[in-house]
């Protein structure tokens, strides 16, 4: 039996590494079209932006042959170990072994940084967050409890813990590789689509600048206006253009190399690399701000691993895209070492006469590809810095149904467009242009490599002195391209810089901001008791429907509420505190969106509902949120009796043997939940299917049993929750008193806060507060548009924040 049932599994077990194998190809292919359409552009421009700076090319009649042989192969050989070393050996090897749930990117680093360790700044963090199942990720035990003798690791994390500048210094190093990237968005489109067209102007009859620049604002302009349609509409049709274009210069590399210098193939010894240097000297330093653009587009490989696997990436660059660049600028090299007078024009210079027009077309279709991939992702970065609470509100839009990640920002896209179009008429040179490409791309690197550094101590709980090797050798190399791109400051090279700098500025100040007034509105939260003796005193009454009060509190009654019902002494049947808050991990499962809980007693009605979302997750629109609010309070409502019943010992709630134990009671075979709720706090209900499990909301407050049951099994109705009023509230609410008030409309409360500095403020902190946040909160979209709340339904309460 046994020696039957051997082939058999043998065979299943090569079936499912088929299917794997399978699966992995496919999704490479995939991934040509979205992750490497930028690195794969960036022959077009490297050798030219390499040798600009050099003086002998800044005269009129430059002088054939007057750059050897050497200095041609060097730059290759530098080319060469940059893609070995940085991309294959960095990236594909090693990078993308960390993932955040699948999800890679710099805020993939931090997130992992921030649950292994306490150094997150985002506020409203609960401990029932952590029972999140994308948040279980493999823990590691405290450096105190693993064993480890090296007590000073352990003290450092516990500094950096304890200490706020050290994390707001983490976060804005964050925000400044974040900045980079968007930086690299608007640098992209402008150097990869003028490249692609640079080659008309050489081989046409206009022979005039203003063409080729006009040419390249069409179709970035063209590109932009496309964005709001989705680039699901074109999406398969990137792929075969990056596959077409890496073939195509492969081809062409492969036949200069063997029509101009076999001999080329040497270059790939370190040696050459000395001898550049050493013919070179500071000038070779200087021209390692062009080399340095070979890289273009490598963060593309970890930033986008949310959508394909590891595998994928993998065998895509080393099978694929890595021989195929390689082989293009080896082919540029042995064609410049017979003919240097070509070395601005390298890449169209190298190509036969017969396919020169057709190699135009594909590498303009590939620019556009490029540049594509680079607007997606800066659309899904401020997607991510705005659910961190460090970018103002904007408009999301879905461009398709099927792809959740597939996002359009419209004020962003614009903006994009006129920062594009004005890096391409204000510099007119692809030379200029890459100075400033080049110290985007370093300074991303170089934020990766430390937090790489930062995960491999804390995430991964490896030696010291082994992530202080990586960082020495992935560091050292990047710093030395980062040191000659910011030279280049002066000439191009501020643009980025400037960039990043009034983007880090914005995201600082707003998060800033956020956070003085989510520290307001703790400190000024309103008690039940409080709550309870307004009512007698103002006469209040109950209207039909649902009222929906936002707030960014997890605990307590907003002061909005205790504002809203002092001037306008009415509000709904039934009353629903919503908190929409962010959690340190890429997607929150929809069955866990919603933690739903109670405020005070039942006959009131009042319910908390705090919903999670995660840094790539967007929110619903206002029906579809609607519909999953009350079918989550509805569903509360339900396990609630259900519990009453287990309580009275008539039922039991029980799903696949599967239930939250806190007092481990034993009821036919399984093990419930035996605690209830104090009627007079407030408690949260974690609700997984048929999982329910209580958090309180309060530390200090026990659950009491007694009170939930007195109140289940009482003859007499409690006293109405506001005297005054002519509706009587029932004690038993049921899922009908909720779909009732649902069909009678819902109404959202949202503050209107002014916020301000104290009067005892410093003169930063007015500066800050009282001009740039406000200046920000009134010139962009309000929350109301940001959490899809419909104008008809909104009651926006004017408040005023002094911080």
């Amino acid at each position: 039996m046994g020696a039957s049932d051997s082939p058999r599994d043998e065979e299943n077990l090569h079936a499912n590494k088929r299917q794997v194998y399978v699966a992995a190809l496919s999704l490479a292919y995939q991934s040509l079209g979205v992750v490497y359409g930028d690195l794969s552009t960036s022959p077009l421009y490297v050798y030219k932006c390499t040798f600009s700076s050099h003086p002998r090319l800044l005269s009129v009649h430059f002088p054939a042959g007057d750059i050897s042989e050497d200095e041609i192969f060097g730059v290759f050989s530098f080319i060469f170990w940059t893609l070995t070393l940085i991309p294959l050996l960095k990236y594909a090897f090693l990078i993308l072994n960390v993932d955040d749930n699948g999800e890679g990117g710099t805020f993939a680093l931090y997130s992992l940084l921030c649950r292994h360790a306490k150094l997150s700044l985002l506020p409203n963090q609960q401990q029932a967050d952590e029972e999140v199942s994308t948040y279980k990720v493999k823990t590691y035990m405290p450096y105190r409890d693993s064993g480890i003798k090296n007590t000073r690791l352990a003290s450092a994390l516990s500094f950096a813990e304890s200490n706020y500048h050290v994390r707001a210094v983490l976060l804005v190093l964050v925000l400044l590789g974040t900045c980079m990237v968007i930086g690299d968005g608007i640098v992209t489109p402008s150097i990869s689509v003028f490249s692609a067209v640079s080659g008309i102007n050489g081989h046409y009859v206009i022979d005039k600048q203003c063409f080729q620049v006009l040419l390249t604002c069409v179709l970035l302009v063209s590109l932009f206006s496309l964005q709001q349609y989705g680039t699901h509409r074109v999406a398969f049709l990137f792929a075969p253009v990056v596959i077409l274009w890496l073939l195509t210069i492969s081809s062409i590399g492969i036949y200069n190399v063997l029509k101009w210098n076999p001999t080329v193939i040497k270059a790939v010894s370190p040696h050459y690399m000395y001898k550049y240097i050493r013919l070179t000297g500071v000038q070779g330093w200087l021209s390692f701000g062009g080399i340095v653009l070979c890289l273009t587009g490598t963060e593309a490989m970890f930033a986008n691993l949310g959508h394909f696997s590891p595998l994928s990436i993998k065998v895509a660059f080393a099978g694929g895209v890595y021989p195929c660049i390689v082989l293009s600028y080896m082919g540029q090299a042995a064609f410049l070492s017979k003919n240097p007078g070509h070395i601005l024009q390298s890449f169209y210079k190298s190509i036969p006469d017969s396919i020169y027009w057709p190699v135009v077309v594909i590498a303009t279709l590939a620019s556009v590809v490029a540049s594509q991939s680079v607007i997606s992702a800066t659309f899904s970065i401020v997607n991510q810095c705005k659910a961190m609470g460090c970018f103002p509100h904007v408009k999301v839009l879905h461009t398709s149904i099927d792809i959740p990640g597939q996002i359009y920002i419209p004020e962003i896209n614009w903006m994009l467009m006129l920062l594009s179009l004005s890096v391409t008429l204000g510099f007119r040179d692809t030379s200029l242009i890459g100075n400033a490409y080049g110290l985007a791309v370093t300074t991303v690197m170089l934020v990766t490599t430390f937090l790489m550094f930062l995960v491999v101590i804390i995430v991964w709980r490896k030696s010291f002195f082994l992530a202080l090797l990586l960082l020495l050798i992935f560091g050292t190399v990047e710093s030395v391209y980062f040191s000659a791109s910011l030279i280049k400051v002066p000439k191009g090279g501020w643009v980025p810089l400037a960039l990043a700098l009034i983007f880090m500025a914005i995201m600082c100040v707003w998060h800033y901001g956020t956070a003085k007034k989510c520290e307001f509105e703790i400190q000024n939260r309103v008690s039940m008791k409080q709550i309870l003796s307004l009512g007698p005193s103002l006469g209040m009454v109950r209207v039909p429907g649902i009222g929906l009060v936002y707030s960014n509190l997890v605990t307590g009654v907003p002061c909005v509420f205790c504002h809203f019902i002092t001037n306008i002494p009415a509000f709904h049947e039934v009353l629903v505190f919503v908190c929409v808050k962010s959690v340190l991990v890429p997607h929150v499962p929809q069955k866990e969106r919603f933690l739903v809980g109670r405020i005070g007693p039942r006959a009131y009605m009042m319910f908390r509902c705090i919903v999670r979302y995660g840094y790539k997750d967007v929110q619903e629109e206002s029906r579809v949120f609607e519909e999953m609010l009350v079918d989550s309070i509805d569903q509360f409502v339900r396990l609630e009796r259900m519990w009453d019943n287990v309580e009275k010992g008539q039922a039991s709630i029980c799903t696949g043997g599967q239930v939250a134990n806190t007092n481990n009671c034993t009821l036919n075979g399984c093990e419930h939940e035996t605690a209830g709720m104090n009627t007079n706090f407030d408690h949260h209900m974690t609700m997984v299917d048929a999982e329910i499990s209580f958090v309180d909301s309060d530390s200090s407050i026990s659950i009491n049993v007694d009170a939930i049951r007195s109140c289940s099994n009482s003859s007499t109705k409690p006293e109405s929750f506001f005297e005054g009023g002519d509706v009587y509230i029932e004690d038993a609410v049921t899922e009908e008193d909720i779909k009732e008030a649902k069909a009678a409309g819902v109404t959202y409360v949202l503050g209107r806060s002014i916020v301000r500095a104290s009067r005892n403020s410093s003169f930063l902190k007015r500066a800050v507060i009282n001009h740039a946040y406000s200046f920000l909160k009134e010139n962009c979209r309000s929350p109301a548009l940001a959490l899809h709340i419909p104008h008809p339904s909104l009651i926006r309460v004017g408040m005023v924040c002094h911080v």
